[in-house]
């Protein structure tokens, strides 16, 4: 019998165990600087637990932020759980790592993308820049940008 390494899932596990790592320092020393998450996960999935107003709202799939006011953040191996802000309506959530469907920190364009098996391939990817959300303006395609203009320092001198 022939055996494969199956990087898709070693891929899966791999990032999921960064945002693991990442959210458990945000539970024990709070945000730094200017992080913060947005988070879309898959409000069908089993293990998921939100209000049952929040699935109706959101079926299928849902994106959460974790910036200014959150609370109760519980990290463990297969998820987290913490409270979110609704409309002056505080809400507990527990999302897997297996349900998240993208993971982005905006404030220093990361950006995690997991596909599922009906999407292309079966691999986690980073969002490429002319993908990255919530930028407002997108970087030019590679076959506009073109070479860095060099600029001579003489002029500036004394």
């Amino acid at each position: 019998m022939s055996r494969e390494i199956d990087y898709g899932n070693l891929m899966h596990s791999a990032m999921r165990g960064l945002i693991r790592t990442v959210l458990q320092d945000v539970s024990e020393n709070g945000l730094p600087g200017n992080h913060h998450f947005f988070i879309t996960f898959d409000t069908d999935h089993p293990d998921v637990e939100l209000a049952d107003w929040l699935s109706d709202r959101y079926p299928g799939e849902m994106t959460v932020v974790m910036q200014h006011w959150f609370d109760n953040l519980v990290v463990d191996e297969d998820g987290f759980a913490v409270t979110l802000n609704f409309g002056d309506s505080p809400e507990p959530l527990y999302i897997p790592y297996d349900a998240i469907r993208t993971f982005v920190d905006p404030s220093v364009e990361f950006g995690l993308r997991f596909e599922s098996a009906e999407d292309e391939g079966d691999t986690p990817t980073t969002l490429p820049d002319s993908e990255a959300p919530f930028e407002s303006e997108p970087p030019a395609p590679a076959s506009e940008k073109k070479d860095a203009d060099v600029v001579s320092l003489d002029s500036f001198r004394k």
